[in-house]
This record gives structure tokens, sequence and C-alpha cells, in this order.
């Protein structure tokens, strides 16, 4: 998509350090992040949110690049979380979808927060 900000990020456009990149994702720090560690994980496609169709590759590719992308951030043996937000109720601040990684302190009980 041609004004997508992740588009842009994940075909280079707009260049970022990346924490990872395969064929299929690219990761790269939360410009506003929520937590001492906040990683977006992102398709190198554009997918508008968790309910377009994606292919069984990229499904896969998403997920097996979350433990690839904690143990780099560092927050792999302490734990983390991981989030997909889809639509407006959901607050997707960016209509692409991507994966948040967050960790790095104790989160409270509820899905969302800090201790």
């Amino acid at each position: 998509m041609e004004d997508c900000i992740f588009c842009k990020i994940a075909g280079g456009q707009i260049p970022l350090p990346l924490i990872y990149e395969d064929e299929w994702v690219v990761a790269f720090n939360d410009a506003q992040p929520q937590a001492p560690v906040h990683v977006l994980i992102v398709p190198r496609t554009h997918h508008a949110d968790v309910g377009d169709e994606v292919s069984a590759e990229l499904a896969s590719a998403l997920v097996a690049a979350i433990p690839k992308v904690a143990g780099i951030a560092g927050v792999a043996a302490s734990g983390y979380r991981t989030i997909i937000n889809s639509g407006a109720d959901a607050r997707q601040s960016v209509p692409h979808l991507h994966v948040h990684v967050l960790g790095g302190a104790l989160m409270t009980h509820g899905m969302v927060g800090f201790a």
C-alpha cells in the first residue's frame, strides 16, 4: 500500500535499525514504546489486520519470528507478552498487520499494563 508507513519501513524506504528480518517479516522498536522492550514484527506484504487473508507461510513466519525477536531483545528467559490489535475498537494505530512483543518488566495479571 502506497501510504502505509509499515510498508515503507519493510520496503526500506524509511530506514530504521531492524532488530530482525527474514524474507517474510521485519522487526523494529516501537516509536511509542509501552514497555522497556517493545518491538513490532511486521509482514513485508501489506495486510490491513489479522482479519485479512494471509498465507499459511506468512502466518507461520510471524509466529516463528516472535521467540527469535524475544531472544534478540533479551526477554526470552524472563518472559514477554505478544499482542495483535485488529481494528478501531482495539486501537490499532497503523492499518498494517503487526505483532507487538512487550517485555522487560513485570506485567500485571490483566491483558495489558505493568506492575
